[in-house]
């Protein structure tokens, strides 16, 4: 069964966000892949949840993600988006293969949810 395993949250202005969470919880922030992109230090890893900070963006054009974005993890992403297909959703952005974490997938629910399933794999390239 999936289960979330990453959140992030967006932000138009990351230092100013940055400066929010870290006087509000105490967080850090490690840069991580690509530009605008922070893995929170401290929320997990493998043994717990994975979180991030990163700049606002459009997944699907005209639509930009706001509040938390979710990723669910998945055993099988070319099942997972099978399944979503036929539970009547729709595939937003493709499977796509994220070197050393594993392959992601968005897709957008019946409802106008935006979420990621990613299969995890640190061997993936």
């Amino acid at each position: 069964m999936a289960h979330v395993a990453h959140f992030s949250i967006n932000a138009d202005d990351l230092d100013r966000a940055k400066a929010f969470y870290d006087a509000a919880f105490g967080w850090g922030f490690q840069a991580y892949g690509p530009p605008g992109f922070y893995m929170i230090q401290g929320a997990g890893g493998p043994a717990g949840m994975f979180a991030s900070l990163q700049q606002r963006r459009e997944i699907v054009p005209g639509k930009p993600m706001h509040g938390l974005e979710c990723t669910l993890a998945v055993e099988d992403s070319a099942a997972a988006e099978a399944a979503v297909l036929k539970a009547g959703g729709k595939i937003v952005m493709p499977r796509t293969i994220l070197a050393g974490v594993g392959t992601l997938f968005f897709f957008e629910d019946t409802e106008g949810n935006i979420m990621g399933a990613m299969q995890y794999d640190p061997a993936a390239r």
